[in-house]
């Protein structure tokens, strides 16, 4: 175990006991710890949703938004900032519905952000409705009857949007999370962790257990994250294996690299320019 007191945060937490979430935070601290950064180095930015409550229980710099409305915080931050290091969190629901537009232009413009998913498959803090990756079949609080719609794949969404990391953690296996987080933390572009995370409470069918029987490491088991078709096959499966680990990663240019260059500083470390308008606005007159 990392020492990651220089991240701990005193305030209570209101997640139910056992609830996955506790875990990812835990690993969140020490891998930041590991990399060596500072809590002022760090931004985490947050949605609404018992996921987007991790910024709440970490010593950071911290930016709480609207539903779904992360990315494009975390975008105008990077920019103006390029020093910090940016960290998006929330739910699936989150993630993939209100904030589903928002991932898709992050993805394409490979903006310079981390962005952690939680996934349980529901909207845990409104009591178990359907979220965009409930399961077919699956019983739930919003509708009389089990889920008749069928879910988002989340990683072919990412993959097929042109995320350039895409990984898929379980809260359940902590070290080979945090082994995700620190190549996503390090990755120059948008990279996504989509993290299986059950809720003890609402989802009784997607449970730690019902993943231990299913979860494997796809790079263990040779998987190239160079290999983009075969990371569309990797992420089509689901039900008696579920993979786990990166599925894509690629090195492109950053919309940081696009339109400010890669030494870009600051703001508030540049020197501004002055320049006479006077002759500029004569052409108006």
């Amino acid at each position: 175990m990392v020492n990651s007191d220089r991240f701990y945060s005193a305030r209570p937490k209101t997640w139910c006991p056992g609830c996955g979430n506790h875990l990812i935070l835990e690993v969140l601290k020490e891998t930041l710890t590991r990399l060596e950064y500072q809590p002022r180095e760090v931004l985490l930015v947050s949605g609404i949703g018992q996921a987007a409550k991790t910024s709440q229980y970490i010593r950071t710099n911290t930016f709480n938004v609207l539903h779904g409305r992360t990315l494009p915080v975390a975008t105008g931050v990077k920019l103006v900032n390029p020093d910090l290091r940016v960290i998006a969190v929330g739910g699936d629901g989150d993630g993939y519905a209100e904030g589903g537009n928002h991932i898709i232009h992050a993805a394409r413009r490979n903006v310079e952000v981390t962005y952690l998913i939680h996934n349980n498959q529901i909207y845990g803090l409104t009591k178990g409705q359907l979220s965009p990756t409930t399961d077919l079949g699956s019983p739930t609080s919003s509708y009389h009857n089990p889920n008749g719609t069928r879910p988002l794949n989340p990683l072919r969404f990412l993959l097929g949007v042109g995320a350039s990391f895409v990984a898929r953690g379980f809260a359940g296996h902590q070290e080979q999370l945090g082994r995700i987080l620190k190549q996503a933390l390090q990755h120059r572009g948008f990279a996504c962790i989509d993290i299986l995370q059950p809720c003890v409470v609402f989802n009784k069918v997607n449970t730690f257990k019902w993943y231990r029987e299913r979860v494997y490491d796809i790079n263990k088991a040779g998987h190239d994250p160079e290999d983009l078709a075969g990371a569309f096959r990797l992420a089509g499966e689901w039900g008696d294996r579920i993979g786990t680990g990166i599925f894509y990663a690629e090195t492109r240019e950053t919309l940081n690299d696009a339109l400010l260059g890669r030494e870009a500083r600051p703001l508030v470390q540049r020197v501004p320019r002055v320049q006479d308008v006077a002759p500029l606005l004569q052409e108006y007159l």
